[in-house]
């Protein structure tokens, strides 16, 4: 089953359900009534009443289904001069008359069919202004549903005393929506739905492509904004009076659901806490933090934002930087101290101990961050640069610039010290950013967010900077590929599997971090344990330490392994073995060459020389970091040419592939893709270009006017 909607959770505790089935949904387009969708809304409406809900049905329908009925009696008993007569419109008193008959037989067969009994109730405006006929409404209705019998409601058009039952708003309820609503108070029910002929509510009418299905409606915010398309083809209403009986219903305090009835299974769906159609809920806008509605507002308003950020100034900009360093320092009690909790709580959880130290904030972290965060500000200006400037024709010169990519949207586990990196990054290439962290460090996350974006002037906007808290939403942030321009998953192998196989937004990022560390038989064996303790002991838990450890079978012979898995042991290092190191040191088989422990354990492998080594790496490696010690120049020039990695070392450790160890000021991630960026993404790699073009009125007229000089004056810039 899919997950439950956080928002939807309250869906558990429902017990009595007023379903509201509309005339679009109970009809085809024929005017007749829609057998299939009839008998799979019974099928559901069997289910629930087998376990155990009260389920109280109102449908449209009678009219349509009449109308067409009395037109076939009309032209069956007319003559063929009648026919060649202004055809009058048929009384719609008539039409609910005899459509009502036919209506309730079918339910009543259909539910027939299904083992369930149902009951037919009429009611009219002018009833609901006794207060006897309420009161006897409410025990006729418990004792049917004590039966397990489903009543079944309309509005009884045919003595309605409105002037025009179809036009005519005024009394009580109006149409069958209003009146659904109106049931659901009377009732006491815990949920309405109002099934239409569309998802739910949207932006704008739904056959526009550019409107967008809203999952939560919070009248604050969309009462005016919202444009409606034409009412339901053959009802009165349409989703004008779906959305007015909804907004009535939940501010009474009856939850509501739009959603639609063409599907056969969405009313289990919705009572399943599925995130499906449009809620309405009273308390909807205490669910929303700091103004942000949804995913889509979030996206938007990040996008405005990095647009006001990128016009500022570049001195204004540093500062930005420089004010988030400082308010970091300022804030690194409160910051420690809901980092603290959320690492006793992983503790509490049992989580593996690598997780738990990835999440620490380790003493001095705060500090090391806000240094790295100044550096980030004294850099050069990353945006506007010229990278190449032509003179394309006389007066006529264009310049290929440096320039933001847009919107990031980043999801990360367990780190906090990744948000404040990745954000001060987005800072400074001008991006708009949203944040997704692990629950795990969800106090940390809270904390540094609420600090970073404090320092964000208002004439940029908090929203530049958004926090996702939820993983439910995450789906619906992989559907904007209009406002997002770039995904960065930093996690898990599955996490980031998962990402690129569920947008179409360009993904970058690793999906493994299995770095090797090769040491040759040239090897100065002091260097090997030093580079190889650090890759391994450093920070097990890194992307960027050693996995695999591969040696040159000629230090077999003269002891070099020996030593170096004594200076690991020593270290509480797990060693697993390959087929060759397994065999000749007695060691314990590991799981796989293509194996991220994230802990105090490596993979040991005896490999016959750098080609071997190398052929070993492409085949069971990731393509992030890998290292080769030797003294042999020629050797380590091999190595460093023809292993295709993101970043290959020489006697140095894999450690050192890091955005800051790099002088990147810091690394919104490290990318093992070929498109793009490479290694460690700092600043640069969240730039594109683009063509800034000044002329002098030239046209092109089929290039007859035009004298190309295609002058390169880059150096001139």
């Amino acid at each position: 089953m899919a997950a439950i909607d956080p928002s939807r959770r309250f869906l558990k505790d429902v017990k009595r359900i007023v379903i509201k089935v509309g005339t679009a949904v109970v009809t085809r387009d024929d005017g007749r009534l829609a057998l299939g969708r009839l008998g799979a809304l019974c099928e559901q409406l069997q289910t629930l009443n087998s376990q155990g809900f009260e389920v109280i049905l109102v449908s449209s329908g009678a009219v349509g289904a009449g109308r067409q009925r009395l037109r076939y009696r009309k032209l069956v008993h007319s003559s063929f001069a009648d026919l060649q007569k202004p055809q009058v419109e048929l009384d719609g008193k008539a039409c609910a008359a005899v459509g009502q008959n036919g209506l309730m037989a079918l339910y009543d067969t259909l539910f027939s069919q299904l083992d369930v009994t149902s009951a037919q109730l009429l009611v009219t405006d002018n009833d609901f202004r006794s207060p006897e006929f309420r009161q006897q409404l409410t025990e006729t209705v418990d004792s049917l549903l004590s039966y397990k019998v489903i009543p079944v409601f309309n509005e009884n058009d045919a003595v309605s005393t409105r002037r025009a039952p179809y036009e005519d708003s005024s009394g009580i309820f109006w149409d069958n929506d209003s009146l659904a609503a109106l049931l659901a108070l009377e009732l006491k029910a815990d949920l309405l739905v109002l099934l239409s002929d569309v998802d739910g509510l949207y932006s704008g009418p739904p056959s526009d492509p550019q409107s967008k299905l809203i999952h939560t409606y919070i009248k604050e915010k969309l009462e005016n904004t919202i444009t409606f398309g034409d009412k339901s083809r053959l009802g009165r209403g349409g989703m004008t009076a779906k959305v007015k009986a909804a907004v009535y219903a939940s501010q009474a305090g009856i939850p509501v659901v739009i959603t639609s009835g063409f599907a056969g299974d969405n009313i289990v769906k919705v009572l399943q806490g599925q995130h499906i159609g449009t809620l309405f809920h009273q308390d909807a806008h205490t669910w929303v933090s700091n103004g942000e509605l949804n995913s889509r507002d979030m996206a938007v308003a990040a996008r405005e934002s990095s647009r006001r950020l990128q016009a500022m100034p570049a001195k204004e900009r540093s500062k930005i930087l420089l004010d988030v360093a400082d308010a970091l320092e300022a804030n690194e009690k409160v910051i420690v101290h809901e980092n603290e909790a959320d690492v006793a709580a992983a503790k509490d959880a049992g989580y593996e101990t690598a997780l738990v130290s990835r999440l620490a904030l380790k003493p001095g972290k705060v500090s090391s961050l806000a240094k790295a965060i100044r550096v980030l500000a004294n850099m050069e200006e990353p945006i506007g640069q010229i990278l190449k400037r032509t003179e394309l024709s006389d007066g006529f010169i264009l310049d290929k610039t440096s320039s933001p990519l847009g919107v990031l949207l980043v999801i990360f586990e367990s780190r906090p010290d990744a948000l404040v990196q990745i954000a001060s990054l987005a800072i400074r290439s001008g991006n708009g950013l949203l944040l997704k962290g692990g629950k795990e460090a969800r106090r940390s996350n809270a904390i540094l967010h609420k600090v970073i974006t404090s320092a964000i002037p208002e004439s940029v906007g908090g929203g530049l900077i958004g926090l996702v808290t939820t993983r439910d939403e995450i789906p619906e942030l992989l559907k904007l590929d209009d406002v997002i321009d770039l995904v960065i998953p930093r996690g898990s192998n599955k996490l980031v599997s998962q990402i690129k196989s569920s947008t179409k937004i360009p993904v970058l990022g690793h999906a493994d971090g299995v770095c090797h560390v090769y040491v040759d038989k040239s090897a100065d064996m002091e260097m090997a344990k030093n580079i190889v303790m650090d890759a391994k002991t450093d920070y097990p838990a890194a992307c960027n330490a050693m996995e695999t450890l591969l040696v040159h079978k000629d230090l077999m012979e003269n002891g070099g392994v020996s030593e170096l898995l004594i200076e690991l042991q020593t270290k509480g290092v797990r060693i697993k073995g390959g087929p060759r190191a397994s065999s000749a040191l007695n060691l314990p088989a590991a799981p796989s060459f293509h194996h991220e422990y994230g802990s105090l354990a490596c993979t040991v492998e005896i490999v016959d020389d750098v080609h071997a080594a190398i052929d070993h790496i492409h085949m069971h490696g990731s393509a992030h970091t890998d290292c080769i010690i030797t003294q042999d120049r020629e050797v380590a020039d091999i190595f460093l040419r023809q292993v295709d990695s993101a970043a290959v070392l020489h006697n140095a450790s894999t450690r050192f592939s890091d955005g800051f160890r790099f002088g990147l000021g810091a690394e919104v991630g490290i990318s093992t893709s070929r498109i793009h960026a490479r290694g460690p993404v700092g600043v640069e790699g969240l730039l594109t270009t683009r063509w800034i073009g000044r002329g002098s009125g030239q046209v092109v007229d089929n290039d007859k006017g035009v004298v190309y000089t295609h002058r390169d004056l880059t150096h001139q810039a």
